[in-house]
């Protein structure tokens, strides 16, 4: 059978790319580097710096430059790094390690979670189990917000290391990475470690805790769960600025890009047309439609007819048959991925080129699934595909939405979280599952579905936003998913006529 797609109207005209996108980025950095310069001399009254990135903007390039760029201030003498987890916090340490020397970054960590730090980290900081095993002379302090944020933590720390230049507090600036990660009970914690606080992150993060469920009920303005820089972002005290470009996208999925982070002025894409591609093997039928549709870059979407009824919406058995047999012949056969590297500022490089026989980097293939059941049954099919055909580490993953965001691959494969629902609630509607799910991928996105994706949509009553008038943007009405949807090239596929 071969199937159709349809072309999306592009969102992405006026595109910036290479030098000329990576520049807005380097120029946004500037702008909040100035703000925190002029905090710490007095000049301005910052206590709270965001600086706001899409998905696959480099925000860790430049939260390293702040780091660097703040220490050269005259009133800044040390600084802490925090963010939710070892897993940001770890390679984050590396870089500071690698920029400063390993005399001047410690990494604050607990005894149980020094065999997860890789070698090379260690190489390039020191490491510190307990606050009196923190050298006073470095100047850079790393931890999670449960190890920097413990009870008597931050009392311990000022006691060690004594004040920074503010002479009140350990720290003069308190760099917070995935931001939005983090929720504001948790950042309560650790906002006294320093008297300005600055945050890096994709906003469309998916925080740990589940912002729907407020256990706040006083206050309708006030949701500990959520996301902290929702409560400053308002605030004259706050200086907020947007990195206005991605690295990560193809140039066709910036319309994709644009969507999800509609409220941007600008957004453009690192990635010219020609950058990146996928070298297939010959397919036949309804794979090598639907690959050749995912090869061009486009985000794709194919919409699934006749299948059997599923376990549950998002736990599908017979859909991730449907995967398992567009998959069989891409890896039976073996691809290529073909990318263009830059350098700092965005200008071209060379190529490389990856085969699906000699991985290197970032995993090539990873299946995603919202939930644990619906992960479990991936991982199978991960592992049958693996031993059929001898698949080196590398080729194909699978993991849960939740526990992939921050990481990179170079396709995705996905089921939509709206597949097969009945209506719209918080868990498939949350902003942050389907950023995650759509933003991961450097050369190439398929979602697959149920079929009735547009009538579940045009029949679902309009509803707010975000759940109980709180703040945030974190659930999704039926108009922006609509917006969404459209972004994509899409296809429809009858169970009974894919044939591999």
């Amino acid at each position: 059978m071969t199937i159709t797609f349809t072309t999306p109207p592009s969102s992405a005209d006026g595109a910036r790319h290479h030098l000329q996108a990576a520049t807005g980025n380097v120029e946004a950095a500037e702008r909040a580097s100035s703000a925190l310069r002029a905090s710490l001399s007095g000049a301005a009254e910052y206590d709270k710096i965001l600086l706001r990135a899409a998905a696959g903007a480099g925000k860790s390039y430049a939260l390293v430059r702040m780091v660097t760029e703040a220490l050269d201030q005259a009133g800044c003498a040390r600084v802490a790094v925090t963010a939710f987890a070892n897993k940001q916090i770890f390679p984050l340490a590396g870089d500071l390690g690698r920029t400063l020397g390993a005399d001047q970054v410690c990494l604050f960590v607990a005894a149980d979670r020094l065999p997860e730090v890789h070698p090379e980290v260690r190489a390039r900081v020191t490491i510190a189990t307990t606050t009196a095993g923190i050298p006073d002379t470095c100047a850079v302090v790393l931890g999670t917000s449960h190890k920097l944020g413990a009870l008597g933590e931050p009392g311990r720390l000022l006691d060690h290391l004594g004040c920074g230049g503010n002479g009140t507090l350990p720290f003069d600036v308190l760099f917070v990475d995935e931001a939005w990660q983090l929720p504001r009970h948790r950042y309560s914690k650790v906002e006294g470690l320093a008297p300005i606080s600055v945050g890096v992150g994709d906003v469309g993060q998916l925080p740990p805790i589940d912002p729907s469920q407020n256990p706040w009920r006083g206050d309708p303005g006030y949701n500990p769960y959520r996301a902290w820089p929702t409560a400053y972002a308002d605030r004259e005290t706050t200086c907020v600025v947007d990195l206005p470009a991605v690295w990560r996208p193809t140039p066709p999925q910036l319309a994709l890009w644009r969507a999800f982070y509609s409220d941007w002025d600008q957004l453009d894409c690192v990635a010219a047309p020609g950058d990146r591609s996928v070298e297939l093997p010959p397919l036949t039928g309804a794979p090598a439609a639907v690959w050749a549709s995912v090869a061009s870059g486009a985000p794709t979407l194919v919409e699934v007819d006749g299948l059997p009824a599923p376990e549950a919406a998002d736990v599908d058995l017979p859909l991730l048959g449907v995967v398992e047999e567009l998959l069989t012949p891409l890896l039976a056969g073996g691809f290529t991925t073909v990318t263009r590297r830059y350098d700092g500022t965005g200008a071209p490089l060379g190529e490389v080129r990856t085969k699906s026989a000699a991985p290197d980097g970032d995993p090539l293939i990873v299946i995603l699934a919202t939930r644990n059941q619906a992960v479990d049954d991936a991982a199978d099919l991960v592992a049958r595909l693996t031993e059929a055909y001898d698949l080196p580490p590398g080729v194909l993953v699978a993991s849960t939405v939740d526990s992939w965001q921050g990481q990179t691959n170079a396709l995705t494969v996905a089921i939509h979280p709206l597949s097969g629902a009945e209506q719209l609630d918080e868990f498939n509607s949350a902003f942050g599952r389907l950023a995650v799910t759509c933003t991961r991928a450097t050369h190439g996105l398929l979602l697959l579905a149920r079929s009735g994706l547009d009538e579940m949509l045009d029949r679902a009553p309009a509803r707010p936003g975000t759940p109980l008038g709180e703040p945030g943007s974190r659930s999704l009405p039926r108009q922006t998913h609509q917006r969404i949807l459209a972004a994509f090239s899409r296809g429809a596929l009858s169970s009974v006529d894919l044939t591999v």
